[in-house]
């Protein structure tokens, strides 16, 4: 099916080239004229790599190399192997004889004048031939002109060169079927094209489909055979890959995977700038067409909707991930999922705040972790799943933000948000009702969440900012054996409660008033937490410490000389 959807995306694109043909670039194109002889080396100018010229973007001939063999590209190829100009004499002699053959095979096959007028430039003398620049860069591609057109882009020559790599296996009397396109044809033995883009990949490439090693063979089936696809599916399958995951509306980066998606009617619209750093006014836009059942809100063509996760395991992409579903349900589920991540600010501020795929991903790493720490690769997989699926996500990405809140004991609004994404995914009420202070929700886990915020309010007001808080000290026996601590904490507010009574009395009996409403609604205190508890006791304790923040900051725009109910004017 996967493969399937690539050869027909490939189908609907126009840019894709010949057979066996990619875009890559060309560095240097030797000029010849018609009777072979050499005018000089041009330098391609177009594109630049870390601030240096590399080169001008050309559809040329391509073909997987391995290993040690020697396996010339026709008439275009790295100055080692066009020119014979590499560091190692015999090794560039050896490679450049090879080239050369196949270009006097070319020109003895098609016999077209500009191919045989290259030919004729490597039967000239060595000191007739173009000398070598200094700081030449001969890892650089080669290309080569005569009357000032490229021989390598004739049709004869593209045709020659289709047939020529077409590296097939396979019993002429007992075809497979290609799995793409159900002919009976002799089968590619290896990749035509290597995936290029997958963070983590080798430079040179990673092979979709691959068998080479013994443990993975079945069948006495290596290389691609395992897998049979003939070689026009095999190298439309690549080349779409490859587009697509050049194309920047149509992946989505997340290391250590990267996500292409597309629909049969093109790429994917802006689905991937909304997952990677979404536009609140975008998000909303998103969010009202859901609620008025308005569609079209992405710009996303078409009806069917594709979505790929890759990711490197040596030479080969390993598939984490293959979505196919339809461009309505996408957009239904991505407005469920920024839905999912709407929770009041830490001010308790109602200003949307959305995050990006990646983002929340490292809500599950310390927050210091450096820039080249990578998430668990299924947390994106899950993330993204639920973005255009739909479903709950799981639980053990809940464990990982608990984990990471109680070993740094500070619950900021992303992770705050990942506990609210997880519990209202597996219950779609909480997913409005979860956004802010819920007074109405008597889950006992809840409200010693907000208990344990009124609790450190009392300190704080009592005592001011102070180095080890009740929630450092507390916070992660707290949250997963309440009876075990709350009996303790209450009895030790009491002095707290004492002095703000004697030094700031309103502000003590708002206190002491909160405190004693939530304890009413608690029968006793929970011995012990299970784990989506856990995460409704760290709601519990943001939404009510965000509330009094707000309810701070509101006495203070209005100038009101009465002391706010929570204590944490600062």
């Amino acid at each position: 099916m996967l493969l399937q959807r690539l050869r027909e995306y490939a189908e609907r694109q126009d840019d894709l080239g010949p057979p066996m043909y990619t875009n890559k670039l060309v560095r240097y194109e030797v000029s010849l004229d018609a009777a072979g002889r050499p005018r000089n080396l041009i330098e391609l100018t177009g594109e630049e790599r870390a601030g240096r010229n590399a080169g001008k973007y050309m559809m040329m001939p391509d073909r997987v190399r391995a290993g040690a063999a020697v396996r010339p590209m026709l008439l275009t190829d790295t100055a080692e192997y066009a020119l014979g100009w590499g560091d190692r004499p015999d090794k560039a002699e050896r490679y450049n004889a090879a080239f050369i053959e196949l270009v006097q095979t070319c020109a003895a096959a098609t016999g077209l004048p500009e191919v045989a007028a290259v030919a004729r430039y490597f039967d000239l003398d060595a000191a007739d031939r173009l000398p070598m620049p200094e700081e030449f860069d001969r890892g650089w591609v080669v290309t080569f002109s005569v009357d000032d057109r490229y021989p390598a882009m004739r049709p004869e020559v593209q045709r020659f060169w289709a047939a020529h790599v077409s590296d097939l296996t396979g019993d002429p009397e007992s075809l497979p079927e290609c799995l793409v396109c159900g002919r009976r044809n002799p089968v590619v033995r290896i990749s035509p094209q290597k995936i290029k883009g997958i963070p983590g990949g080798q430079p040179a490439g990673t092979a979709l489909i691959s068998t080479n090693e013994n443990a993975f063979a079945s069948y006495g089936l290596d290389d691609m055979s395992c897998a049979p696809l003939c070689i026009e599916c095999a190298e439309a399958c690549a080349k779409a890959l490859n587009k697509l995951l050049a194309t920047e509306t149509s992946h989505l980066r997340v290391n250590p995977l990267v996500y292409a998606y597309w629909t049969r009617g093109g790429a994917g619209g802006r689905v991937g700038d909304l997952l990677s750093n979404p536009n609140p006014e975008e998000v909303a836009e998103l969010l009202q067409a859901a609620q008025s059942g308005r569609r079209g809100a992405l710009g996303i063509p078409g009806e069917e909707f594709y979505c790929l996760g890759l990711g490197p395991s040596g030479g080969r992409a390993a598939v984490r991930d293959w979505i196919d579903t339809s461009v309505k349900r996408v957009e239904e589920q991505l407005a469920r999922y920024f839905a999912l991540m709407q929770l009041t600010e830490p001010w308790g501020s109602d200003e949307a705040r959305y995050y990006g795929v990646w983002r929340l991903s490292r809500g599950t790493l310390r927050s210091n972790a450096k820039g080249t720490d990578h998430p668990d690769p299924n947390v994106p997989r899950a993330l993204l799943r639920c973005a255009f699926q739909g479903g709950p996500l799981p639980d053990w990405l809940l464990a990982q933000v608990i984990r990471r809140l109680r070993a740094e004991q500070e619950i900021d609004h992303l992770r705050a948000a990942l506990v609210k994404m997880v519990l209202a995914s597996q219950r779609e009420e909480w997913i409005e009702t979860m956004a802010q202070l819920d007074e109405q929700n008597r889950a006992p886990a809840y409200l010693c969440g907000r208990l344990l915020a009124v609790l450190d309010a009392i300190q704080r007001a009592a005592l001011g900012q102070r180095n080890a808080t009740i929630i450092d000290r507390f916070f992660g026996t707290a949250s997963s054996a309440p009876q075990t601590v709350f009996p303790r904490l209450v009895k030790g507010a009491q002095p707290h409660l004492a002095r703000l009574r004697r030094d700031r009395p309103a502000a003590g009996q708002a206190l002491e008033n909160r405190m004693q409403e939530i304890i009413d609604l608690l029968d006793d205190f929970p011995r012990t937490l299970k784990l989506r508890d856990q995460g409704l006791f760290v709601l519990g304790y943001y939404h009510q410490r965000a509330a009094d923040r707000r309810a701070a900051g509101d006495h203070r725009e209005q100038g009101n000389s009465a002391p706010a109910t929570t204590g944490q004017e600062g």
